[in-house]
């Protein structure tokens, strides 16, 4: 039976001795993505817990650690820490635009349901389409911004950019993917 090679494994399958590569990688983290995630997360805990004595920041600060430790390379990937100050600017100018969105859609929603033919106008249906989104957080901003708009939810996405969207009536999933996708795709600077 052949010996497969797996990673670093010599063709003895033992690990090189050579530790200095491994605890370079280590060396070269940045505390930062861990630092800004627990302290959004411990902003947001005292803000909605609203308690301030000892056991309550001591269990916000417990928690939001734990928080950290865990997601803060999810949530701020460290090579792209430089550009995020860019993309919190541009998602910050998106988000009036998706709330009109919102607002519209509801108002949509709202004739849907008040119209004496309602049952006639409602057309449900599945609308399937692949996007131009490789990267994870865009395919999550996008897929987010379909099923925060009324009459839309989207039923699932791949990685690949595959997308399947329900859809109230015809009308709710025309203008997809459309200009909402060009926005998100400026967000990530697309």
């Amino acid at each position: 039976m052949p010996v497969q090679n797996r990673g670093n494994l010599n063709p003895e399958g033992q690990a090189p001795s050579n530790k200095s590569s491994s605890t370079s990688k280590q060396k070269g983290k940045s505390p930062t993505p861990f630092i800004l995630t627990f302290l959004a997360s411990f902003v947001v805990w005292l803000i909605l817990s609203g308690k301030f004595d000892v056991f309550h920041i001591s269990l916000g600060i417990i928690s939001c650690l734990i928080v950290a430790f865990t997601s803060a390379e999810l949530l701020l990937p460290p090579q792209r820490l430089g550009s995020l100050i860019k993309v919190w600017l541009r998602f910050i100018r998106y988000l009036p635009w998706l709330l009109y969105q919102i607002f519209l859609a509801n108002l949509h929603m709202m004739y849907l349901v008040l119209h004496p033919r309602m049952t006639k106008l409602i057309d449900p249906g599945i609308i399937r389409f692949k996007s131009r989104f490789s990267d994870e957080m865009s395919l999550f901003i996008f897929a987010n911004s379909i099923t925060l708009t009324p009459g839309t939810i989207t039923v699932y996405v791949t990685v690949n950019g595959d997308y399947a969207v329900h859809a109230i009536d015809k009308k709710s999933g025309e203008p997809l993917p459309g200009e909402m996708e060009q926005r998100v795709a400026k967000i990530m600077g697309k």
